[in-house]
């Protein structure tokens, strides 16, 4: 057979075709039921599910206290002058890792020097004021016993001339003037009394005390030694170990007056960490309770730490210019407390004040626990 001669192809399907094709469709409706079914048993399934899980996480959970508003601190003192003067040397620089009584700069001594040579002088003076009152007393002191033999004499003299006068045998001008020399002599020892007495209150009312004990002594060693302080106060030398910062002000040849602060010293061996937790969360921390520590610096540093103390007041309270919550522009906010955490691990001196760290205390009681 020829091209030409061969018939076209019907596309319409033959009959019998659909015919054998209409059973598979058949299939699905025959497992329909069963699929309901399944969606049934997991539409309350998985509600009832998470209804399970949410409780025993609920219940589970509240042992920890967790916050991320927390901070490493550490003892920063300020370094100051005591006394004023003007900087000649500076054995500092800055970030400098120095230890207690390290030397951190110096003042020009010179006024210092005047003001103790002055101090020792004044002090000599008054050493010998008092091996000058010593020898006044000892002075006053014979003169008094000398006042004392003459009014001996004289008594007995006044004595005589009585019993001559009774016997007639002394006239009374001579009497007369017995008893005036016995009134003379009896004056001269109160006088003489009295100047002991002021010699005596020179040296403080003993006259045996030590030189170094007198008062006026006393006073002149004292200036000494303050003069001998300041001028020792020229050296600045660090009251604690640590880390030398903010020197900028810090120079040779600058003016300094008593107290200005030119430089901070930070003792990075001595941390502890102030978390700021929410008043809803102090239910349960206790002091005492163990603390887990993470440094937002060093991801893989784990610490350990105890609740040293919880905070009087709110961090509000302690501001310069504290909310004042009145009526009309009052909104509730959920106050946070500081919580000291006494750091129990070593950290290598690696934090640094002002770090931010992640804290979570362990109560040691989970919701379930105060249902029972």
């Amino acid at each position: 057979m020829s091209v030409a001669e061969k018939k076209p192809v019907d596309p319409t399907p033959v009959p019998e075709i659909a015919q054998t094709a209409a059973p598979p469709a058949a299939a699905p409706a025959q497992g329909k039921p069963r699929g309901k079914g399944r969606r049934r048993v997991l539409m309350f399934a998985v509600p009832a599910l998470l209804v399970l899980g949410g409780a025993y996480a609920w219940l589970s959970g509240g042992r920890y206290m967790d916050t991320d508003n927390a901070y490493v601190h550490q003892p920063l003192v300020p370094v100051s002058a005591d006394v004023a003067g003007r900087i000649v040397e500076v054995n500092v620089s800055e970030n400098m890792k120095v230890a207690a009584g390290d030397a951190l700069f110096r003042m020009d001594s010179t006024p210092y020097d005047i003001a103790l040579a002055q101090a020792d002088a004044a002090l000599a003076a008054a050493r010998l004021s008092v091996e000058q009152l010593r020898a006044n007393y000892a002075t006053v002191a014979a003169q008094l016993e000398a006042a004392k033999g003459i009014l001996d004499v004289q008594k007995r003299e006044l004595d005589r001339q009585d019993s001559l006068s009774q016997k007639g045998l002394s006239s009374a001008t001579t009497y007369d003037e017995a008893v005036m020399d016995a009134r003379q002599a009896q004056n001269s020892v109160t006088v003489a009394q009295q100047q002991l007495n002021a010699a005596a209150a020179a040296l403080g009312g003993d006259p045996k005390i030590a030189t170094d004990d007198v008062p006026s002594v006393r006073a002149a060693k004292a200036q000494r030694d303050a003069a001998l302080r300041n001028l020792d106060k020229t050296r600045v030398v660090a009251p604690i170990g640590g880390v030398v910062s903010q020197i900028d002000s810090l120079n040779v040849g600058q003016y300094l007056g008593t107290g200005s602060t030119v430089a901070s010293l930070v003792n990075t061996d001595d941390s502890w960490i102030e978390a700021n937790f929410k008043e809803t969360q102090l239910t349960k921390i206790a002091v005492g309770q163990p603390v887990e520590i993470d440094v937002d610096a060093y991801p893989d540093l784990h610490l350990s730490g105890v609740v040293e103390s919880i905070g009087a007041a709110t961090g509000s309270q302690f501001s310069l210019i504290p909310a004042q919550n009145a009526t009309g522009n009052w909104v509730k906010v959920v106050q946070r407390i500081p919580v000291r955490i006494r750091i129990d691990s070593d950290s290598r001196g690696l934090l640094r004040d002002g770090m931010s760290v992640q804290t979570s205390v362990d109560t040691g009681k989970s919701h379930l626990d105060d249902l029972l």
